[in-house]
């Protein structure tokens, strides 16, 4: 079903009323009387039977008849067709080409409010054209003076520093037009500017008309293509601008999502490198307090927003991983397969990782600003451990109740794991077998038998004889609390330190 356009009369232009009321032109109204008070802007003639791409709206339509088609169902699209692209009103030459109009045509004009007028035959088609003309003559100095201000919009994002949302409150009231912006897929695409409350105006691709019912509908250009489309409809009591007002008002969108890209690109660079910096603690408590207050992070134990979190994310992309924490200040550096990230901790925060889709999130115990991140970094990646191997999306550390009591020394984690693992790993590097990887999986699954060999694709006969052989190979009997304690922890140094995965 095809849109109704809403048509408001300008304050100060020609409506179809007045123009019916020009007696030398001796129009008549032959239905959508309820329409009258629609401006009009120009008068075109046209024979097309689909005028519509190369129409701006506002304009009264004049035709011989010739592109009124015959059928009844085609004469009622034929003027929906023009309601929807925001023509004002149809005029029809008396006497001419005009074919019979059916029931549903009439029908079709009254319910969408579409004046139909008929031109007596002594009339030309110019006479009507240079009365439109000559009525709205003032129009286009004022479009000239809108013009002329909104252009400036880019001398007052130099000089005057505004934020986007002033900045384009300032451009609806000089257009005439309630402006929107969207991505695509009808997000948010400039904080500060609404998005469209119909996604239906939306046109279906960059090259549509740019006319909609009550105003336009244009892409915001990007490089490789456009990043979303402002819709502009006409407010209540303006004076419209027009189409070029409209199009300048999108290539002041374009540059400010490119400065807030660059914007958001530098500052995403700068956290990388003061994460990278405090993960490596060579910067002093000071300095790094001064840079998380730059970055919009808590930086003073005292601060409101509370304490902050480390996370180590695996198995996620960096521009998923940005959409999901869009609304959040947040540091991020990536470590080979693995997304370092800081932030202020909040269910917010937590919920948002929980739900990335595929990921494997383990996040530190909340820590003031300023502190250390020694601690912090050990305790995420113990818990994004913990996470990729039970399959959980967000694991807080405080779950991997073993792992913590490890020491921090790589030279006594490794020693621990040859000294317990290092006959097996010895055993499964030579005879190609996975004798360490089935007892870890058994002990995940709290030794169920039945589950762990479901989850190794083995009869629990097959596991059962793996264990055995691992209690062979490391003189510990895996049902000895003491022995799968030491077990336990000589798997996770092995973990921790990259012996395994």
């Amino acid at each position: 079903m095809g849109l109704v356009a809403d048509h408001k009369p300008e304050r100060g232009g020609l409506t179809v009323e007045e123009l019916v009321r020009f007696p030398q032109l001796r129009l008549r109204v032959l239905a959508g009387e309820s329409g009258l008070s629609r401006s009009v802007s120009w008068a075109h003639v046209s024979e097309l039977a689909d005028p519509t791409p190369w129409l701006l709206g506002a304009e009264l339509i004049m035709t011989t008849g010739m592109a009124i088609p015959q059928q009844a169902a085609a004469q009622g699209a034929y003027l929906r067709r023009l309601d929807d692209a925001g023509v004002s009103a149809l005029a029809l030459s008396e006497q001419l080409h005009v074919p019979p109009l059916h029931q549903e045509f009439f029908a079709t004009a009254e319910a969408r409010g579409m004046p139909v007028l008929e031109v007596p035959l002594a009339v030309p088609f110019i006479a009507i054209a240079q009365e439109v003309a000559a009525a709205v003559q003032e129009d286009p100095r004022q479009r000239l003076g809108a013009q002329l201000q909104v252009f400036g919009a880019l001398r007052w994002m130099a000089s005057e520093d505004l934020d986007t949302a002033t900045l384009f409150r300032r451009l609806e009231r000089l257009s005439g037009y309630q402006v929107y912006l969207c991505t695509p897929q009808g997000r948010p695409l400039l904080p500060g500017v609404p998005v469209p409350p119909d996604p239906a105006v939306l046109p279906a691709s960059p090259d549509a008309p740019p006319t909609i019912p009550g105003g336009f509908a244009l892409p915001v250009p990007a490089p490789g293509g456009p990043a979303g489309f402002l819709v502009a409809f006409e407010r209540e009591g303006a004076r419209p601008a027009g189409l070029a007002v409209v199009q300048h008002i999108a290539t002041v969108a374009a540059l400010r999502l490119a400065m807030a890209r660059h914007e958001h690109e530098a500052q995403r660079r700068e956290g990388a490198e003061t994460l990278a910096e405090m993960l490596q603690d060579v910067l002093d408590p000071s300095a790094v307090r001064r840079r998380l207050r730059r970055l919009g992070l808590p930086a003073d134990p005292d601060d409101e927003r509370g304490m902050l979190l480390l996370l180590v994310v695996r198995q996620a992309r960096d521009d998923t991983l940005d959409r999901a924490l869009a609304e959040h200040p947040r540091l991020i550096l990536r470590r080979r397969d693995d997304l370092y990230v800081l932030a202020a901790d909040s269910p917010a925060v937590r919920e948002a990782l929980s739900g990335l889709p595929g990921a494997a999130t383990g996040a530190s115990r909340p820590f003031p600003p300023g502190a250390s991140l020694k601690v912090p970094q050990r305790e995420a990646a113990w818990a994004a451990a913990r996470a990729t191997e039970s399959g959980q999306g967000f694991v807080p550390y405080g779950d991997d109740t073993a792992g913590r009591w490890l020491p921090d020394d790589p030279a006594v984690l490794g020693g621990l794991v040859d000294h317990v693992l290092g006959e097996v790993l010895r055993y499964d590097a030579g005879h190609d077998t996975r004798l360490l990887d089935s007892v870890r999986t058994w002990m995940e699954r709290d030794r169920r038998l039945d589950d762990a060999a479901k989850a190794l694709h083995v009869h629990h006969n097959t596991l059962s004889y793996r264990l055995r052989r691992f209690a062979e190979l490391t003189g510990r009997d895996l049902t000895a609390s003491a022995d799968f304690a030491e077990v336990w922890l000589a798997i996770r140094a092995a973990r921790q330190i990259g012996v395994i995965d």
